[in-house]
């Protein structure tokens, strides 16, 4: 492992601590799972569109053709 040193607010470090203790574990350890954590999220995770959950967004506005494209229809912006 490599060490480090971080700057933080005494009332995160405090809140570390506490659930530290909650957790019969140490601070370290929780900072090391919570930079693991965002590591998987932010950092080392490539997302695709198939990861991504499907979302509604409403009504269908204008229903598409069998030879619209998809694009032009996703790029046109006729709320004004």
């Amino acid at each position: 492992m490599k060490p480090i040193t971080i700057n933080v607010s005494e009332p995160v470090y405090r809140d570390f601590q506490r659930l530290a203790k909650a957790q019969d574990r140490t601070a370290s350890q929780l900072i090391r799972q919570a930079m693991e954590d965002f590591r998987e999220r932010q950092i080392a995770r490539s997302a695709t569109l198939a990861d991504l959950t499907p979302v509604s967004v409403g009504r269908v506005l204008k229903p598409l053709g069998r030879d619209d494209d998809l694009l032009a229809e996703m790029l046109e912006d006729d709320r004004a």
